[in-house]
């Protein structure tokens, strides 16, 4: 069974393990142990998910899979890019899945289900950005649809930077 939750402060623990985790996973090969291990400490705490789950513009959201924690997503409201000329258009910043998940179908589910959320809140589009050596995401977002439209570079440490593509949905 699949249950899709949004998130709040009593899910704060589950979003620093799972973050922690999934970065890892598709990120740990990208730069040095010790950038990886420096951004996951500061990224995934306690404090900074509370910081987000006040912001009335951040949504998280929880997927379970036979009653367990399988993957979270992070949504932005209202966030503009520079290559994307559209107004209320919302970031997707985060989308991960703990790769005992994969291949249950859950990144598709969950992914329609943030996209359902942010067209209720009068968004026109979604935007990412995403690693370019991520092929694994990049094939799995231009299935939902979106394009590269530009490039970022992703500051993982103060020494190492990840080029990451710009992809774009409109709705």
């Amino acid at each position: 069974m699949i249950v899709i939750v949004k998130a709040n402060f009593e899910h704060v623990n589950d979003i620093v393990i799972i973050g922690k985790q999934t970065f890892i996973e598709s990120h740990g090969n990208s730069a040095s142990d010790e950038d990886v291990n420096k951004f996951n400490l500061k990224t995934y705490t306690k404090e900074a998910i509370k910081v987000d789950l006040e912001n009335e513009k951040v949504q998280y959201h929880l997927i379970y899979f036979n009653n367990k924690v399988a993957g979270f997503s992070k949504i932005e409201l209202d966030v503009s890019n520079e290559n994307i000329n559209q107004l209320k258009i919302t970031k997707l910043d985060k989308i991960y899945l703990l790769e005992e998940f994969y291949g249950h179908k859950l990144g598709p589910k969950l992914f329609d289900h943030i996209v359902t959320k942010s067209k209720r809140n009068d968004q026109k589009g979604m935007w990412l950005a995403v690693w370019i050596e991520n092929q694994r995401a990049i094939k799995f977002y231009s299935k939902m649809g979106f394009i590269i439209v530009g490039a970022y570079d992703f500051k993982l440490s103060e020494t190492h930077s990840n080029p990451n593509h710009i992809m774009y949905l409109e709705y």
